[in-house]
């Protein structure tokens, strides 16, 4: 990866947000700095957008209070004893950590997307660059209102350009209509003989940068598309049958940030998270650990370990497929009421909560690339299309490539993290393709394969159902024992946005709450 231009995201957050450190949407919405936009290298803002994804700004916010705290355990990729900082395993109501995504988006990654869209709209010697502005604007966006529902859209980040400092929340059908069309366009409209904007950190370095990103994009507009399969699937199949000509055509095709140590602007946030933040409470799920070991999985040791130090207090572990233990969802240590003590067991490992697994430092550690949108959740959303439409070619097939894939793109990772392809085949021929569960593999390959990127597990679970998790009565949970269907807007909403949060807050169904569906998940 172009490690170059990671340091150039230093300068490019320093001239977005120099004036502006408020974690508020009212400070989003106005000018970022006083450098006029005609000072501005625009490729600096595709470099901030691209890694801000990421969450690497969000120190002690979303990418832990949101993202780790709640999205990860609700999806049981996670589970923990402490009900502080991991609410999600037992449905507890932590209004403040739930908004914390919200709040860092909108100044991280929503008012330098907008920015980077302005900045680039109509001028020729940016042709290319505003169709990227155009895909990642969308991308941010889409996770933001994946999360949330209904969110301020097309009045966000233009506080400096418009004046309009309290933006309006938009419906979320809207909002998806819009997203589709701008990311359809944009793959329509990126020309090979124009320019190749060198603050790219996924692809410059391709040796094709335009193709790449033409196939990044249709693999975007797919996993968009498939968003509506409930509730428009006319549309979804529309949209899915024109972007699959031209999606990713392997592991070598996937959007990677590369992370790099150094500066905290440069390292993988999850990591810098998880180990300063109490990192030993955090384990992963008996659910997630028990498919991998039915299943002989290959990505077991790689992604799991049971955590140790040695005698100098360095960083060791157990990652023998068979020692893996996952925690189960929804217990405490200790308490007042048996039935959630973990410590009351019969299942406890014989070391206590040290014997649970934890995510491998093969894949969590601070130079760790994220694995932003990858060939195998696009095939395996293919496989799903095929299966419940015949569109898109074979779900069988699709299905097949997304599974190889998903086990051998951890190569991305380095070091020991790479699974061969023999290994990878013979795990295929245990979960192979059967049409009658076919729904029901294809999504829980897809639980298994978009480990590390919770937020986006969390989404294609609500739109799917599957894996059938089963769900924890944990007491004082405010869901009735069933898991959240969407995060609640932050407290600050009230007094940064309050007269468009009451009228959002007043027409939401159900409203304001985890158990509130959004517009897809109808």
């Amino acid at each position: 990866m172009k490690f170059i231009y990671l340091y150039l995201i230093i300068a490019a957050f320093i001239m977005v947000t120099a004036s502006s450190c408020k974690k508020e949407l009212t400070g989003v919405n106005t000018n970022p700095d006083a450098i006029p936009a005609a000072q501005y290298n625009p490729n600096l803002l595709l470099t901030t957008v691209q890694l801000m994804y990421t969450g690497s700004t969000s120190f002690g916010g979303s990418a832990w209070a949101t993202k780790w705290g709640g999205v990860a355990c609700f999806i049981q990729h996670t589970a923990s004893t402490n009900p502080g900082f991991y609410y999600g395993d037992k449905y507890l109501n932590n209004i403040g950590a739930m908004g914390e995504m919200f709040q860092d988006s909108y100044t991280s990654e929503v008012q330098p997307a907008v920015e980077l869209y302005q900045l680039t709209a109509n001028k020729p010697q940016y042709r290319n660059l505003h169709q990227m502005a155009r895909i990642m604007k969308a991308m941010v966006f889409e996770q933001i209102t994946d999360l949330y529902g209904d969110i301020p859209y097309f009045q966000a980040g233009l506080g400096y350009y418009a004046r309009i400092y309290q933006p309006v929340y938009d419906k979320q059908q809207v909002i998806y209509t819009d997203m589709l069309k701008e990311v359809s366009q944009a793959v329509d409209s990126l020309d090979e003989k124009a320019d190749k904007p060198t603050g790219d950190v996924l692809y410059l370095s391709a040796a094709d940068q335009i193709g790449e990103w033409k196939k990044f994009g249709n693999s975007l507009l797919v996993r968009m598309a498939m968003r509506l399969t409930k509730v428009d699937p006319t549309t979804a199949q529309a949209y899915v049958t024109k972007a699959a000509t031209n999606t990713f055509k392997s592991n070598a095709d996937n959007a990677i940030v590369q992370h790099q140590d150094g500066n905290q602007l440069t390292q993988n946030r999850d990591a810098l998270e998880i180990f300063g933040n109490d990192s030993t409470d955090l384990k992963l799920s008996s659910a997630f650990i028990s498919n991998m070991k039915n299943n002989s999985d290959p990505r077991l040791p790689v992604v799991a370990w049971i955590y140790s130090q040695d005698s100098n207090g360095n960083s060791t572990g157990d990652n023998t497929p068979a020692d893996q233990i996952g925690m189960p969802p929804g217990f405490i240590v200790g308490g007042n009421n048996p039935s959630t003590d973990i410590t009351k067991l019969d299942s406890i490992p014989s070391t206590g909560i040290a014997g649970y697994s934890r995510l491998n430092d093969n894949i969590l550690y601070t130079a760790a690339p994220n694995l932003i949108l990858t060939y195998a959740e696009t095939e395996l959303l293919l496989a799903d299309a095929a299966k419940r439409w015949g569109i898109a070619g074979s779900a069988a097939t699709h299905y097949k490539n997304g599974v190889l894939a998903a086990v051998t793109q951890l190569s991305a990772y380095g070091g020991t993290a790479a699974i061969s392809d023999a290994d990878a085949a013979t795990y295929y021929s245990g979960v192979a393709y059967n049409d009658a569960i076919g729904l029901d593999q294809i999504n829980t390959q897809y639980w298994l394969c978009t480990l590390m990127d919770e937020y986006e597990t969390w989404s294609n679970w609500r739109r799917t159902g599957y894996p059938n998790l089963t769900p924890v009565n944990y007491p004082g949970n405010i869901t009735n024992g069933t898991i959240p269907r969407r995060l609640t807007y932050p407290p600050s909403q009230k007094i940064t946005n309050l007269p468009n949060y009451n009228a959002e807050v007043a027409g939401l169904t159900g409203g304001d709450k985890m158990t509130t569906r959004v517009w897809w998940d109808k």
